[in-house]
């Protein structure tokens, strides 16, 4: 089988350590929209062990936090769908009331031009996603 999310071809990494990485995703309409990508090819949080479901959860949660943080969005969207490519992934989406879809998901149909807003550097997200994760991993 061949996984996209197991092969990394033109990636924008953000932030990665030796279970997982979180990618910048090119998605005009969605500046920050990130992608935090289990590296081993599994499909499910329950296919790992608790220590690193929670490891996962925190790198997620940290990755919210550094957009947040960086963007001050009106709201984030966590998704982990895996549908159409059963890799262990989770979805990491700054959204706008003045966004393209909002408040429909991002997947769904426009509803309106929508305000592209700026996003963070990749090394200043990158930087607040490690920042996040500190705090996180020594509270």
């Amino acid at each position: 089988m061949s996984c996209p999310l197991c092969q990394r071809n033109d990636e924008l990494l953000l932030w990665e350590d030796p279970q997982c990485r979180v990618i910048r995703v090119g998605d005009a309409d969605h500046p920050g929209f990130c992608r935090v990508i289990w590296h081993e090819h599994v499909a499910e949080m329950s296919d790992l062990p608790p220590q690193l479901q929670r490891h996962l959860l925190n790198v997620a949660l940290a990755t919210e936090i550094a957009l947040r943080e960086t963007m001050q969005p009106d709201k984030i969207n966590l998704a982990s769908f895996g549908n159409m490519v059963p890799h262990l992934h989770w979805h990491v989406i700054p959204r706008f009331a003045d966004d393209r879809h909002f408040p429909q998901p991002v997947w769904g149909p426009p509803q309106r031009d929508g305000i592209r807003h700026a996003a963070p550097a990749d090394d200043i997200l990158g930087k607040a996603i490690r920042n996040a994760l500190a705090e996180l991993t020594c509270a």
